[in-house]
């Protein structure tokens, strides 16, 4: 036997090498009649990427038939603000994590511009009407909301005004205008001081121009933030049904009567009164309408906790243990400071009491195209639709703060983000799944590129059954 020392390994590699070079003195030269030599493969791995969740936002925006655009780069911007909303210099960065071709910092720039330009977000409306069933129109919901900017000095369109997040900075407003299951349809920018009553009939009478929709056979629901008696009127003239919040300056005359007529009875949950109720400030000007009042048993706990809290900051202005301010239950006179018996007990009669204005026809008026109430008080909760795309739209796909300082680019931002909110409604209605859930579980799917002996490749990754079965209920 004969023992030859060929080197050392210090890694799997130079084992491998070292054997080759064994076999090849074993056979000292002689032919073998099998090439048994394998060669060695030179594998590098690169990076990898989420190419899988790209191409998968990518078919949902196709299928929502937006490539009709033919903007790659509007593309772009859109996904990137449903993975992970950016600056524009970072949307460059994450573009390159998912694996595809990225824009140069003017190159989104110039397709800001072709968004006002071309007029995007008429085209992109245009495509979301045509992607809803026509029954879900039967019920449009509207509310508004309001996006601040990191800004100091007001302009011509933002400027200060009464701000639901309760901010002093410039702001704008926002109305948003869904169907029955919170798919968007309209999205509108009016003057930061704009009042919510001011933005209603603008928004839906232009919706109808521009789908040449006849209004019979459209109820439309808001808050109590629409009401106005000129509003009311105005979609009745345009031939629009309503149902709008009611907001409750006084405890309702039907349960006042009741709570006298049965003092030993409590009201049941979802107890319903049903009445007629003028609205309008000037005789002339005065319309009646269909009010329905329901009790729920919940909304009460809520309202008297509330109730107690400011019965609580009065009596410590009483008691003398806080200093005197404003307080809802407080009554002074003079030096005498005591609670204002009379006012907490009717705030308590009406806690969980909520009010609905209507012109739908009750089922007496109009046997065949009479609304029971219950079913008008379903449709008005459906609002809980649009609230939660706002929720979607501020949070999830970072629309405020705003630091744009033109009002193209501020469009042109909010164009982006609506139609991303678009694609987030697709997602979350086809798979029951938050977009942000959905996302995180296609995000982990890693496609692999390597290098192998000098060659460079994606290597295709294992899709789970279960992300199969989800990416179906898409298309």
């Amino acid at each position: 036997m004969v023992l030859k020392h060929l080197g050392s390994a210090h890694s799997k590699r130079e084992l491998d090498r070292f054997i080759q070079l064994a076999q090849q003195h074993i056979r000292a030269g002689q032919q073998s009649l099998f090439d048994d030599t394998v060669p060695l493969l030179d594998i590098v791995a690169l990076h990898s990427s989420s190419v899988f969740l790209y191409e998968t936002l990518s078919h949902c925006y196709n299928f929502l038939n937006f490539d009709q655009l033919d903007d790659s780069i509007f593309k772009q911007l859109v996904i990137v603000r449903l993975i992970e909303p950016a600056s524009k210099l970072d949307t460059i960065r994450i573009l390159s994590e998912l694996g595809v071709n990225t824009p140069s910092n003017t190159g989104i720039h110039r397709c800001l511009q072709r968004v006002i330009a071309k007029n995007y977000r008429d085209q992109i409306c245009k495509l979301c009407f045509q992607t809803v069933q026509p029954q879900s129109l039967s019920l449009l919901l509207y509310d508004v909301t309001t996006l601040y900017f990191e800004i100091q000095k007001e302009d011509e369109f933002r400027k200060p005004g009464l701000s639901k997040e309760r901010r002093l900075e410039p702001q704008i407003v926002i109305g948003l205008l869904v169907d029955r299951t919170g798919f968007p349809l309209e999205l509108h920018e009016f003057e930061g001081n704009t009042a919510e009553t001011k933005t209603i009939v603008p928004v839906i009478t232009q919706f109808c121009q521009k789908h040449h929709l006849t209004t019979t056979q459209m109820t439309i629901t808001a808050d109590a933030g629409m009401l106005s008696a000129n509003n009311l009127k105005e979609l009745e003239a345009a031939g629009f049904y309503f149902i709008v919040g009611s907001r409750l300056s006084k405890t309702p005359y039907q349960i006042t009567e009741h709570t006298k007529s049965h003092p030993d009875e409590q009201l049941t949950d979802g107890q319903i009164f049903e009445t007629t109720h003028s609205f309008g400030y000037k005789k002339e000007d005065k319309i009646k309408r269909r009010v329905i009042y329901q009790y729920k048993e919940k909304r009460a706990q809520l309202d008297l906790n509330n109730i107690e809290k400011q019965v609580a900051k009065a009596q410590r202005v009483v008691s003398g243990s806080t200093p005197v301010k404003k307080v809802t239950f407080l009554e002074i006179k003079g030096q005498i400071k005591k609670l204002n018996q009379k006012l907490i007990d009717e705030h308590r009669l009406r806690a969980g009491i909520k009010g609905y204005v209507t012109n739908l026809p009750t089922v007496q008026e109009d046997h065949k195209q009479g609304v029971p109430p219950q079913e008008i008080i379903n449709a008005y909760h459906q609002l809980f639709q649009v609230e939660k795309s706002f929720r979607m739209s501020k949070s999830d796909l970072k629309a405020r703060p705003i630091f744009h300082h033109k009002l193209d680019a501020i469009k042109a931002r909010l164009t982006i983000v609506f139609t991303a909110l678009s694609i987030a409604r697709h997602i979350e209605r086809k798979t029951s799944l938050s977009t942000k859930k959905f996302i995180q579980k296609l995000r982990v799917i890693q496609t692999p590129t390597v290098r192998i002996n000098g060659k460079v490749m994606q290597i295709q990754p294992e899709i789970g059954k279960d992300v199969e079965n989800l990416i179906s209920l898409l298309f």
